[in-house]
C-alpha cells in the first residue's frame, strides 16, 4: 500500500524533497519529447525519429531510477491500485485532499497510463521504422535527395497484404499519441484542483525539488 502522510491536524509533515533530480528531468524531458513530436515536428520526419529515440533513452532511466532510485521515486511508493484512486477522487469531489509523500493514487495510476502508452508510441515508431537508427535514416533520406533511389527497392518488394499490415502499427502509433495528449491535459487539470485543495502549489516540486510553499 502507498505510503501516506497526513497533512496538517499535527501530522507528519511531508519531505522537503520528494522529487529529485533525475525524477524532475527525465519528466520535463517527457513533456518536451511529447511537445515536439506532437505539435512541432514533421512527423516520420528526422527529427521526430530522433526525438523518439531520445524519448526511449529517458523511459529506460526512469524505469532504472524507479527500481534503484530514493524511496519516492521507486515503484513501491506509488503502486497501481484502481480501489485508492477511485476513493482519492471521491474525497476530492467532496473537497477533500490528503498529502502523500509521492504521487497519490489517482497520479499514480496517471502515471503508469502515460509510461504504457508511451512505450506503445516508443514499439510502434521503431516498427514503422524498421528498427533503423536515427542516423541510417538520415542517411537513407540523403541518398534519396541525392537521386540514389536503390535504397529504397526493399521497400518496394513487399505485396500488397504486407503493405496493409504495415498500416496497422501507424495507426496505433497516432491513436497511443493523441491519448498521451488527452492524459496530459487531464493530468494537468488534476493537478490545479488537488494544489486548490491543499492550498500549495504542486508543480513547483517538479521544478524547484521542493514541497515547501
Amino acid at each position: 500500500m502507498t505510503d501516506r502522510l497526513a497533512f496538517g491536524g499535527g501530522g507528519a509533515v511531508a519531505p522537503p524533497d520528494p522529487w529529485d533530480p533525475v525524477v524532475r528531468l527525465t519528466h520535463w524531458a517527457v513533456v518536451a519529447a511529447v511537445v515536439t513530436n506532437y505539435l512541432v515536428v514533421k512527423p516520420g520526419g528526422a527529427v521526430h525519429v530522433w526525438v523518439g529515440w531520445a524519448l526511449m533513452a529517458v523511459l529506460a532511466l526512469r524505469f532504472l531510477w524507479g527500481l534503484a532510485g530514493p524511496r519516492e521515486a521507486r515503484f513501491s511508493a506509488f503502486p497501481p491500485d484502481p480501489r485508492a484512486t477511485l476513493s482519492h477522487l471521491a474525497d476530492m469531489a467532496r473537497g477533500r485532499a490528503r498529502d502523500y509523500p509521492s504521487h497519490n493514487p489517482a497520479g499514480a495510476m496517471m502515471v503508469y497510463a502515460l509510461w504504457v502508452l508511451l512505450v506503445v508510441v516508443a514499439l510502434t515508431g521503431l516498427v514503422m521504422t524498421g528498427g533503423q537508427s536515427p542516423v541510417t535514416i538520415a542517411e537513407e533520406k540523403a541518398a534519396v535527395a541525392a537521386g540514389d533511389w536503390s535504397v529504397l527497392v526493399k521497400e518496394d518488394a513487399g505485396d500488397h497484404d504486407e503493405d496493409d499490415r504495415s498500416d496497422i502499427p501507424e495507426e496505433i502509433h497516432e491513436v497511443a499519441a493523441n491519448l498521451i495528449v488527452l492524459l496530459a491535459l487531464l493530468h494537468v487539470a488534476g493537478v490545479a484542483v488537488e494544489s486548490r485543495l491543499l492550498r500549495r502549489s504542486l508543480l513547483r516540486p517538479m521544478i524547484r525539488g521542493s514541497r515547501s510553499s
